[in-house]
């Protein structure tokens, strides 16, 4: 795994599934992140073969629920994101799936609640001893890059000084998005700190935050100096933002999007965020196609809705 002027999608949670890593590479990006998946979670999985659709699957034991899916078509680009408070169980989750993915990274910037309350994510920034513990673990027990992803702190020296000791462990990339814990999305991104960390590091630095054209990708490249770009909301958008051509019109994107969901058999909860994210950035759930997303029960109904029934047809006939 290579991080230098590289195009990288953002860990989502509920939309960085099989099928929207897979349109996000179709259209350029070079990395992919999977959403975050909390190690608990992960240890309550066993890993099988699904030869219906030729995916590796870890489904958690007594549910049946696929947890993390994977395919062969992006071995070479897929980083697994974990959610992990525990330096042991992290490595012990992480063992599962390295030979699976092309690189691990840990979450250090979720600020959302269930990621908080169980001291993962944001809630590590606090805790650089335990970082240390976790990533030095992860980095002596795997053959594959390790990585982790953060916020900003209060102040930017602090965030610096936290970020060369997180290098000191020898990951091989740090991602960071330009914004504190307590920022909302509305609130701009701070291009000018994350500069602060590419100039302090020696590894390489990727940039997040306020990506939302294909063009934005130099913008931020320029302001920070960073390594390579990650865009989240951009992509969920349109994932054609990672092409250097004309952006496909989204109409057409969320079809697609719908064509590798029936194909890759995704979970319908997660197809039916994903498409009500889609819609609700260009339109109103409160409209027809919002309410019928909504109100779609299986991906049979999803195909309906978008005229993919050929398609779905088509699919389940080969299975």
């Amino acid at each position: 795994m290579e991080y230098e002027n590289k195009l990288v999608l953002a860990p989502m949670v509920r939309v960085g599934t099989l099928p929207f890593r897979l349109l996000a590479a179709d259209y350029g990006a070079d990395i992919t992140y999977g959403e975050e998946i909390i190690d608990h979670k992960l240890l309550k999985c066993e890993r099988q073969i699904n030869e219906c659709i030729n995916t590796t699957d870890f489904v958690e034991k007594g549910t049946g629920n696929v947890i993390f899916r994977t395919c062969h078509l992006e071995r070479n680009q897929v980083v697994f994101q974990m959610g992990t408070s525990d330096a042991v169980r992290a490595l012990t989750a992480a063992q599962m799936v390295c030979k699976d993915v092309a690189a691990l990274d840990i979450n250090m910037g979720c600020p959302k609640s269930f990621s908080v309350s169980g001291g993962m994510g944001a809630a590590l920034l606090s805790k650089p001893e335990l970082i240390h513990d976790i990533l030095t673990t992860l980095k002596r027990n795997l053959d594959l890059p390790v990585t982790c992803k953060i916020r900003l702190l209060k102040l930017s020296q602090d965030t610096v000084e936290l970020a060369r000791r997180i290098e000191k462990t020898g990951v091989s990339a740090i991602a960071v998005h330009g914004r504190k814990v307590a920022d909302r999305p509305r609130d701009p991104a701070k291009w000018s700190e994350i500069a602060d960390i590419v100039a302090a590091l020696s590894i390489p630095v990727i940039a997040n935050g306020d990506v939302f054209e294909f063009e934005d990708f130099q913008r931020i490249k320029f302001a920070t100096g960073a390594s390579s770009i990650m865009v989240a909301r951009g992509a969920l958008w349109n994932a054609s933002i990672f092409s250097s051509g004309n952006k496909v019109h989204w109409e057409d994107v969320k079809r697609e999007y719908v064509r590798k969901s029936i194909l890759w058999d995704n979970d319908i909860k997660s197809t039916k965020h994903t498409l009500k994210e889609m819609i609700m950035h260009y339109s109103s759930l409160g409209l027809p196609e919002g309410k019928a997303v909504i109100k779609s029960e299986t991906l049979t109904d999803i195909a309906r809705l978008y005229g993919e029934e050929r398609y779905y047809q088509l699919v389940n006939g080969r299975r």
